[in-house]
């Protein structure tokens, strides 16, 4: 799927806080090696990069867009692409690291075991994921997505949004961590600019989507889309629209 880096970081700040917070949140001497799984344009790892200046840095997506801006900067890591699913690195991690990716990926029972075997003993197993999938943004592309217009072309197309409840996470990381720190945080974000949710949405979960049509199909819907979510979520007198987000975070170590 093609990403599009300038309208993913059309929010940089917003996007980049939760990343900041997860990372707050690992505690311990600098590690050694550290892998940022799902890096995109390189926002996360650029504050990976400035905690721990001595650690060699593994940053890795799947996106070549996404790597291309991210090698632009000067930020020091080795950029890898790789689908995260399938990451196979040559030798283990002091920190393993990720931020909003793994809603992409199916499957979490078995994907985080084996993500956690890349991790060395005392390390850290850290990532922050989206729990917003039953917020109008993202109902209101599966109701598209059925409709008559569109249906034939979005059938096999998902959010893949395979994101569980903090007390499942809490029992597929109990064996094999020693000390695990799950919480969740409903930010509620003032977002700039005209039709705000829009903008986000198709710097993220709506792209699948849009990628999925062509022409006069592919503006259709998202006109439609457009013209649902801002009713959903209205601009301010202000000039602001409110976008409530809730993430789940997890710091668990190995």
């Amino acid at each position: 799927m093609a990403w599009d880096p300038k309208t993913y970081l059309a929010f940089g700040s917003e996007r980049t806080r939760p990343a900041a917070e997860l990372l707050a949140r690992i505690a311990g001497n600098a590690p050694q090696r550290v892998a940022d799984l799902g890096c995109g344009p390189g926002n996360s790892t650029e504050l990976l990069a400035a905690r721990w200046p001595e650690a060699e840095i593994e940053a890795v997506d799947s996106s070549a867009e996404m790597l291309e801006t991210a090698r632009k900067t000067s930020i020091r890591a080795k950029w890898v692409q790789a689908d995260v699913s399938s990451w196979q690195p040559g030798s283990q991690f002091d920190v393993i690291y990720s931020n909003a990716t793994y809603q992409w990926l199916p499957d979490h029972t078995a994907l985080l075991p084996r993500l956690i075997s890349f991790v060395q003993k005392g390390g850290i197993f850290a990532f922050q994921v989206p729990r917003n999938f039953n917020d109008p943004s993202h109902t209101i592309i599966r109701d598209l997505a059925t409709d008559d217009r569109w249906a034939a072309k979005l059938t096999n197309v998902g959010e893949r949004a395979g994101v569980l409840a903090p007390e499942a996470y809490f029992a597929i990381l109990e064996p094999f961590c020693s000390a695990i720190d799950i919480w969740e945080t409903r930010y509620v974000q003032t977002l700039k600019g005209e039709n705000a949710v829009f903008t986000w949405m198709m710097g993220t979960g709506l792209r699948p989507f849009a990628n999925a049509l062509q022409g006069a199909e592919r503006e259709a819907f998202l006109s439609e889309y457009r013209r649902r979510v801002a009713e959903a979520y209205p601009i301010r007198t202000s000039g602001v629209t409110l976008f409530p987000f809730l993430r789940l975070f997890c710091v668990a170590r190995k």
